[in-house]
């Protein structure tokens, strides 16, 4: 089961998706996508993980999530703006390659059995327009993959002010 939890910063998405997991599983694994770029970004992550309790299985990888695990298991990927972010700096913004690359990454993921996969992603595209070309070619890409994440996702849901409204 796939599930995509879409929305805007600060919309909810996270503490939905928490809920979810937890609704779900005892033991839901949560799977941390960020690149650690900077020590601030260090203490954001610091104080995400220590919104987990010991409930949580933590997993951090940039990129391969196809080589978790996920079989028989809940799983929260957050998120594909920051993983897509990697994809997207490693291919030197080759919006074609980083799709390619994402696209394949979470065909192998969903490849596994008995696994449910929440996926937080962000619509970026729904805000102010990227004021850079290289802000542009990335919201494009977070578009495309959003689109296929949701064609693909047994349930999407976008999150409004807290408000969760099931689209699919």
């Amino acid at each position: 089961m796939i599930y995509l939890i879409t929305g805007g910063e600060r919309s909810g998405k996270s503490s939905y998706a928490q809920d979810l997991a937890l609704k779900l599983s005892s033991n839901p694994i949560y799977v941390a996508t960020a690149r650690k770029w900077d020590g601030d970004f260090q203490k954001r992550i610091d104080r995400h993980q220590a919104e987990r309790d010991e409930r949580w299985i933590n997993v951090e990888n940039e990129k391969l999530l196809s080589e978790i695990d996920f079989s028989g298991k809940v799983t929260i990927v957050d998120c594909v703006t920051l993983w897509l972010t990697n994809f997207f700096v490693d291919t030197k913004n080759d919006v074609a390659l980083s799709l390619e690359q994402a696209k394949a990454e979470f065909d192998a993921l969903v490849q596994q059995e008995n696994a449910t996969v929440i996926i937080i992603t962000n619509e970026i595209g729904m805000g102010v327009h990227a004021e850079t070309h290289i802000g542009r070619k990335f919201t494009e890409l977070q578009g495309w993959m959003n689109q296929y994440l949701a064609k693909n996702a047994d349930e999407v849901v976008l999150m409004v002010s807290g408000i969760p409204v099931k689209i699919k």
